[in-house]
């Protein structure tokens, strides 16, 4: 009887290692993907991103002459989900996915200014006070930055309504949390920051004002610089259409549309990133990690997790083993 006992508990031994050998491998299988899926992808996406080199002349790179470079980082389009149209899952995925992307780029890239070029916000247009406080909440935490990094955002349709939804409340509500600067100047480079929402020209009066600012700026840049008349950009970039594209205006002046930095609107978001000197500047288009990449690798750690249980529990033959009686009856014949 001893005898008995003896080897009934070897037996429960050798099964409770076994089944604590699989829980070890299992969870540190999940925990792998899990860190490759949600931190390490991003890294190995955009480490392949690097800034463009400006293109200077004869003249320009003799000593002395040599202008400094701004490194500048626009996105578009985050649209953070709000109470009403989003689900408590998507909102949190998505906002992981964006912060993460937003915190891996600048520990990566080290940009001197960031740009966000509109829509911010989902619902700015109509939430409430409370629901517009949690979000902009969440925003701070998710695009948080160091102190010698600039972050500058421009209104859009979606952070405080289209021309015929606007209202002062909006407008200064929006204006009171990120002091949006018409004007924005480093290194010889000015930034004109448009509120285009305001410019759709049906005769109200924050169109009037919104038209009075540019020319404000107008008149300020003529006296800083005594060039300009009218704004006369030589590059634009905008946000809203959620793609990347270019359209030359007069065979001149290249606008830039500044693809949508959220996984909700594209499988494939990106950002652009700058070089400017006061004369010159040179673009690059950054992507973030594929939404397909993440899923693929999803379900197929889970096939993978399934297969792996199967063969513990006998219920499938080892692949090795069966690869390797296949080898040997292959050799046989």
């Amino acid at each position: 009887m001893a005898a008995l006992r003896f080897g009934f508990g070897r037996l429960n031994s050798h099964l409770w290692k076994r089944r604590s050998f699989l829980l070890l491998k299992l969870t540190a299988f999940v925990c792998s993907v899990l860190l490759f899926c949600e931190f390490f992808i991003y890294y190995l996406v955009i480490l392949r991103c690097n800034w463009p080199e400006v293109k200077t002349a004869a003249r320009d790179r003799e000593p002395g002459t040599l202008k400094p470079v701004l490194n500048a980082m626009f996105l578009a389009d985050t649209h953070l989900l709000g109470e009403i149209r989003g689900h408590w899952l998507d909102k949190l995925r998505r906002e992981w996915q964006m912060e993460r992307a937003f915190q891996t780029a600048l520990w990566l890239l080290q940009p001197e200014v960031v740009f966000i070029l509109g829509d911010i916000f989902d619902e700015g247009k109509w939430s409430s006070p409370q629901a517009w406080a949690d979000d902009v909440e969440r925003f701070q935490k998710m695009f948080r930055h160091p102190g010698h990094v600039q972050l500058k955002v421009v209104v859009g349709n979606h952070d405080i309504g289209f021309h015929y939804q606007m209202s002062r409340y909006r407008i200064k509500r929006f204006e009171k949390v990120f002091n949006p600067e018409r004007l924005f100047s480093w290194k010889g480079i000015n930034f004109v920051m448009v509120n285009s929402v305001a410019l759709e020209g049906d005769g109200c009066s924050i169109c009037s004002e919104a038209e009075a600012e540019l020319v404000d700026i107008s008149r300020r840049l003529n006296c800083s610089r005594e060039l300009l008349w009218w704004l006369q950009p030589r590059l634009v970039l905008s946000g809203h259409t959620h793609s990347g594209c270019e359209v030359l205006h007069g065979a001149r002046v290249p606008e830039v549309s500044v693809p949508s930095f959220s996984w909700r609107n594209r499988n494939d978001p990106s950002f652009i990133v700058g070089s400017l000197t006061p004369t010159e500047y040179a673009l690059a288009k950054c992507y973030l990690p594929l939404e397909d990449t993440v899923l693929i690798t999803y379900c197929a750690a889970a096939g993978f997790l399934v297969v792996l249980v199967l063969v513990h529990l006998g219920l499938v033959a080892s692949p090795v083993l069966f690869g390797y009686k296949l080898l040997r009856k292959f050799k046989t014949m």
